[in-house]
């Protein structure tokens, strides 16, 4: 095989952007041979825009069966994600799945069993992790040349939507529709690295506020206080309600900080090790001595296109992929736990209980309210990523 052809199932405001990224030849090896979509206005764009090559399908499943493709990148609303990705290893085809991975564990476990059975390659869209701020970051904690972790902060609430963003779709901001809110649209990026990076907590209390700041049913404000398995504790907020927002990252070490903000990477280097220092200082006051300094940053920030090139290689010549699509419930078992945890008013462990989560998760799809007032936009997601600190 010389070129992947590859099938787009869902052309909203990520579906389009990596539609005309490919056709724009950004992607070596990569072409797009079919689209799918249901709404006719996406379709008629798609006419406009890509060229008569490119087949329209009106479901996933038809483009799926059609056997114009190698691949798929699915890219529809969340509840869908599974299903699709599974439906595509049953045809044989490759898969890569927009985040996140899916609403629920439960699903999102079925699917990774599914490809276990199958030798495909199965990519998940952290385009996130080409930053190479969080690239460092991940080999410096995993490196342990600054010690365990102690403590780590991450305040993230520049994730900024209006109220236009939201009705700008009947699915948006919807328990039945999109299955949350900020953890689960904005979100999945920063529970990706919060884990790829620090590991996964072992216990979670968070407080998620439903439509504090925007008319919505779901999340746009939360807190949360985290354990990790070393006994480090954490705290991560987010809001898409903060105007200026903040995307500050702090990890505090034994042996110094490092602090992601505006695109930079600092870090505190103790001279030693904080542990040994405590125990050994005779003073009671003076704090271990150590300095600041801005770490060079080296590499390409790629974001999506980095993502789809690594995609496209890997089943031309068996590169290695930015995520693999196993590693998507990482993050979604995160932000279930915070909704869990919320939902219940108490700590909760993980992995959770995911026939509890669902049965929680289902009681608000059958309340969910039918949205009004809708007015369909497709934004251009251009600068909403890759700048400064890659959101």
């Amino acid at each position: 095989m010389k070129e992947v052809r590859i099938g787009i199932i869902g052309i909203g405001n990520m579906g389009s952007t990596h539609a005309e990224n490919i056709k724009k030849g950004e992607i070596p090896g990569l072409i797009l041979t079919a689209v799918a979509d249901r709404k006719e206005s996406r379709r008629e764009w798609v006419r406009a825009n890509l060229g008569e090559e490119v087949v329209i399908f009106l479901e996933g499943e038809e483009l799926i069966a059609s056997g114009l493709c190698d691949a798929v990148l699915v890219a529809t609303p969340h509840y869908q994600h599974p299903g699709l990705v599974i439906s595509a290893f049953h045809h044989g085809l490759h898969a890569l799945c927009e985040k996140p991975a899916g609403v629920y564990t439960k699903q999102v476990r079925e699917m990774n069993e599914e490809a276990e059975k199958h030798n495909l390659v199965f990519a998940m869209m952290f385009n996130q992790r080409t930053n190479p701020v969080y690239k460092k970051m991940q080999e410096l904690v995993e490196g342990k040349s600054l010690g365990e972790i102690k403590r780590v902060n991450w305040i993230i609430t520049d994730w900024y939507r209006t109220q236009a963003y939201y009705d700008s779709g009947d699915w948006r901001a919807t328990w039945d529709g999109e299955g949350g809110g900020v953890l689960l649209n904005q979100c999945p990026h920063n529970l990706d690295l919060l884990q790829w990076i620090c590991g996964m907590p072992k216990e979670v209390q968070a407080f998620c506020h439903n439509g504090k700041w925007h008319n919505i049913e779901v999340e746009d404000d939360v807190t949360a206080y985290f354990t990790l398995e070393n006994g480090a504790t954490g705290v991560f907020i987010t809001s898409t309600g903060d105007a200026p927002g903040t995307n500050r990252f702090e990890i505090t070490l034994e042996k110094g900080k490092l602090v992601s903000e505006e695109g930079k990477l600092t870090l505190y280097e103790l001279a030693v090790n904080e542990r040994e220092y405590c125990f050994t200082a005779t003073e009671g006051f003076k704090r271990p001595e150590g300095a600041y300094r801005e770490l060079d940053i080296t590499g390409e920030n790629s974001q999506h296109i980095g993502v789809l090139k690594a995609f496209a290689a890997r089943i031309l010549s068996g590169t290695p992929l930015i995520a693999d699509g196993r590693e998507g419930i990482q993050g979604l078992m995160l932000s279930n736990a915070m909704h869990l945890s919320s939902w219940l008013n108490k700590p909760v462990t993980l992995p959770i209980d995911e026939e509890l989560f669902l049965e929680e998760l289902n009681k608000r799809r059958e309340a969910s309210a039918r949205k009004e007032n809708v007015k369909e936009i497709t934004f251009d997601t251009k600068g909403s990523y890759g700048s400064k600190n890659g959101n």
